[in-house]
């Protein structure tokens, strides 16, 4: 992956995020959450997300709740938001299509 990327500013998040539909700002993180009609759809697209994030060397933090599935990323060794962060968002929305319907989800 290279040398760490440097810490992006809030204003240098909040305009790449209106590329990325679905992305929220919150905290140390972007966040999308995705809501599917059953918990193993929700788990399968854990495992589409697992395999986009081994092949970008870069992995979210995943929190299941039924059947909702919510990505929270961060260069962690950073404590914060960089390139590679949006890049892995940009991964997931690609994977997914044209990007996700609704609150960010695949229910709907």
């Amino acid at each position: 992956m290279g040398a760490v990327p440097k810490l992006l500013s809030d204003s240098e998040i909040s305009t790449r995020l209106k590329t990325l539909k679905g992305w929220k700002h919150v905290g140390a993180f972007i966040e999308k959450t995705f809501e599917f009609p059953t918990f193993m759809e929700g788990i399968s697209f854990i495992g589409k997300v697992a395999r986009v994030a081994e092949k970008e060397e870069h992995h979210p933090d995943i929190h299941v709740r039924y059947t909702t599935v919510t990505l929270s990323v961060q260069t962690h060794s950073e404590g914060g938001i960089t390139e590679w962060d949006l890049g892995l968002a940009q991964a997931i929305d690609r994977m997914l299509g044209e990007g996700a319907k609704g609150k960010g989800g695949r229910k709907g």
